[in-house]
């Protein structure tokens, strides 16, 4: 026997347990996919789009800031879009759309070679048809579950829908950005006119935003969007629908947007549109809404949340923004329930419920007032205990003997603490009830820390009486709504002032928080020549940072966090909210000047003198 014999045996066996191995994995990924095929979702109605009346919002100028619904409820087919629509759809995101059965082996192998050269995600793989399963059936979760199901229903479509008709499907229901679903919408919102009506180089622009439409929405970012356009105009040329000569003439043409709309008015939108069944009831026929909303401030409040993020939030590990301006009245000018509507609809203005921490502080100080605070009280900076429970400051130290201004412009724990037991939890809790916050409010020494929730709209309402003198604010954005026969089915009446709180408490609530803005923790959020107040908060573990801040004639609340509780990298509301909220009001400077903040508590001729002894004594 030759030392080759062994070898030779096992070749043999090497070959029969591979086979073997090779059985049983097919056998399992069958099972995987079968079993993942059973949870596939409903495919009945696929075409439907639902009939729903057209509703027109507008902002305070009559601008249009979005239409929800369409006319007619019809989705379009294949023969309704120009060619060239379709064309640059195809050059860009699909080149091989009508001859490939659902998956694009030659697209995928490319998109994976230019992943592992660049080292990151840089193109997709997914077919139009993959992208269809997508957004129609299944979430964007990412994960092998999800991947497995819209590759078995990128084949069902393949097999029960010609390749007009799922294009026609995707072009129906994908996202635009700025709001709009479909490129019907798309081209009414940027463009005012019907798809039937587009441009070449419109059309390049609306399939140059498919691949990430809030980024390039051109509402939000016109350069980008710009060039965006003439990358699909030259893939275009490369697939050999447009000549050289075409595609040089389409790259040197302006793009004019008509409708100045932001990706982040659309969460106001949403917000306008829950609200509108309680004044009309159930819109059925096309209505004019028209708003508080005011289109330069909402621009100005998307440009400095997108700045300030863009620039610190990765490295401060804060994912998401929300901000509410409004007037002392409670008429909401701006709206970011977000960084992108287009990622994320849930307005975190309104919808999500956090901790306020120390921005709670005022309505603290405020019961104080009333119950007989003055704000040179001298209290003791110091450890303290209640119950077992011992409030500790945010820096861990302790200052000594401080006055009650001093303590809340430094947003002293222990100080607030024993104003809010010297003045009664259940006094503080019925003020946080004047003043419009509801939830669950226990009576727990902590109870002047903000340990519990509150959404952004209604602390930002609260700080609204501040501004306003103490009369009651009622948050609103619908102004009126006009049905399309003209008839007028709602006319917002100015209310009559209601006083639920002494202008003179107020008056002096606003010295101590002008001092937060001038030597506390807001300096970040002062502004020369303009006379501000407000107050930082920021929760336990820096789970959500707060300023809430405001002039005599606005008021603008910021919160910064994230979506899942996750600590950020020490950010607290003196630092990014306090920044945002900077930028924001150093653009409205003229108009936070405009009106005088209410004051009280102090002797006209006191100055900035008496008000820093007043506050912080001799």
């Amino acid at each position: 026997m030759s030392e080759a014999d062994p070898p030779r045996r096992l070749l043999p066996r090497f070959v029969y347990w591979g086979l073997v191995m090779a059985l049983w994995f097919g056998l399992a990924v069958g099972v995987l996919v079968f079993y993942y095929a059973l949870d596939l979702p409903d495919t009945d109605d696929l075409w439907k789009t639902g009939s729903q009346p057209e509703l027109s919002i507008y902002a305070r100028d009559d601008g249009l800031v979005a239409r929800r619904g369409r006319r007619g409820g019809r989705p379009m087919r294949f023969e309704d879009f120009p060619s060239h629509l379709v064309q640059a759809v195809i050059a860009i995101e699909d080149r091989r759309f009508f001859s490939h059965f659902g998956l694009d082996p030659r697209g995928l192998a490319r998109a994976m070679a230019v992943n592992l050269r660049q080292g990151r995600l840089a193109q997709g793989g997914s077919t139009l048809t993959q992208q269809l399963a997508k957004n129609v059936f299944l979430t964007p979760e990412r994960s092998f579950k999800r991947k497995v199901q819209e590759l078995l229903l990128a084949f069902w479509l393949e097999a029960h829908f010609s390749k007009q008709d799922i294009l026609a499907l995707y072009l129906n229901r994908v996202y635009f950005g700025s709001g709009a679903y479909g490129v019907q919408a798309a081209a009414e919102t940027y463009f005012n006119r019907p798809v039937q009506n587009l441009t070449h180089v419109e059309a390049a622009m609306l399939a140059g935003l498919l691949k990430a439409p809030s980024r390039y929405a051109p509402t939000r970012d016109p350069a980008a969007a710009a060039q965006r356009a003439r990358i699909v105009i030259a893939a275009m040329r490369d697939a050999g629908f447009i000549s050289m000569q075409e595609a040089n003439m389409m790259a040197a043409q302006n793009i004019t947007i008509t409708n100045r709309s932001t990706d982040g008015a659309h969460y106001a939108v949403d917000w306008t549109l829950d609200q509108l069944p309680g004044f009309v009831g159930r819109p059925r026929a096309d209505l004019d809404v028209m708003t508080t909303l005011d289109r330069p401030m909402q621009l100005a409040a998307e440009r400095a949340i997108n700045q300030v993020l863009a620039a610190q939030g990765e490295a401060r590990q804060a994912g998401q923004a929300a901000m509410v301006v409004m007037t002392p009245d409670g008429a909401i000018r701006a709206m970011i329930g977000g960084r992108a509507y287009g990622k994320s609809q849930f307005n975190r203005a309104v919808q999500a419920r956090r901790q306020p921490g120390s921005a709670f502080k005022p309505l603290v100080y405020l019961a104080a007032l009333e119950n007989g605070l003055e704000p040179g009280d001298r209290y003791e900076d110091a450890p303290l205990s209640i119950n077992g429970w011992s409030p500790k400051n945010y820096d861990g130290s302790y200052r000594g003997a401080v006055t009650a201004g001093e303590a809340l412009a430094h947003s002293l724990n222990t100080v607030a603490v024993q104003i809010s037991e010297q003045t009664g939890r259940d006094k503080v809790i019925d003020m946080a009830r004047r003043l419009g916050l509801s939830g669950r409010l226990r009576a727990h020494p902590s109870l002047a820390l903000g340990t519990f929730e509150v959404n952004l709209l209604q602390l930002t309402s609260a700080y609204a009486h501040f501004a306003n003198g103490g009369q009651q604010v009622v948050p609103h954005i619908i102004q009126a709504v006009i049905s399309s026969s003209g008839q007028i089915l709602y006319d917002r009446l100015t209310p009559v002032s209601l006083p639920v709180v002494d202008g003179r408490h107020i008056g002096a609530l606003n010295n101590m928080l002008r001092a937060v803005m001038t030597v506390g923790t807001g300096r970040a959020a002062h502004i020369d020549g303009v006379a501000l107040a407000g107050k930082t908060g920021t929760s336990q573990n820096w789970r959500d940072a707060w300023f809430i801040g405001y002039s005599g004639a606005l008021v603008v609340g910021v919160w910064v966090g994230n979506d899942d509780g996750a600590a950020m990298a020490r950010v607290t509301g003196g630092g990014l909210p306090a920044q945002i909220f900077a930028r924001f009001m150093d653009e409205q400077k003229e108009l936070a000047a405009s009106v005088a903040l209410p004051e009280g508590g102090l002797p006209a001729s006191g100055g900035i003198g008496g008000l820093l002894r007043r506050l912080f004594g001799d």
